[in-house]
């Protein structure tokens, strides 16, 4: 029997979506899956949609792939953008893309998978 594992997030990611997790009780809001809060601890979590806005916070060129899957993809540029809900998600951008800068999140497929990729925003 072949199961395929689901996640809010990268379920999100295959339908164009960018999905974070916010605390129901002290309203922050966090990425990737945890069991409990960071701020205040509560396991009163919930999956919401991201408008997919942020800023570009860190940004780093990457020149030699961490496996062969990505070498198709050198040179290409990863960014931690802190997104205008508060948390902050790494993904790839366009090339040029820099701190600072105003960015919106979008999708490409790579190895039968979605994948988050930023692009410039209007202001």
């Amino acid at each position: 029997m072949t199961t395929t594992a689901t996640h809010p997030y990268t379920d999100g990611l295959a339908q164009g979506l960018l999905r974070y997790q916010r605390c129901d009780d002290c309203g922050r809001a966090q990425t990737l899956t945890r069991l409990a809060c960071a701020h205040c601890g509560s396991e009163h979590l919930a999956w919401h949609e991201a408008q997919g806005r942020g800023t570009v916070v860190a940004a780093s060129v990457v020149s030699r792939a961490p496996s062969d899957a990505f070498r198709p993809l050198v040179p290409y540029t990863l960014v931690l953008v802190e997104l205008d809900e508060g948390p902050r998600v790494m993904g790839h951008a366009m090339p040029g893309t820099t701190i600072g800068d105003h960015v919106k999140a979008g999708t490409f497929a790579h190895e039968k998978r979605s994948l988050l990729r930023f692009s410039p925003a209007a202001h």
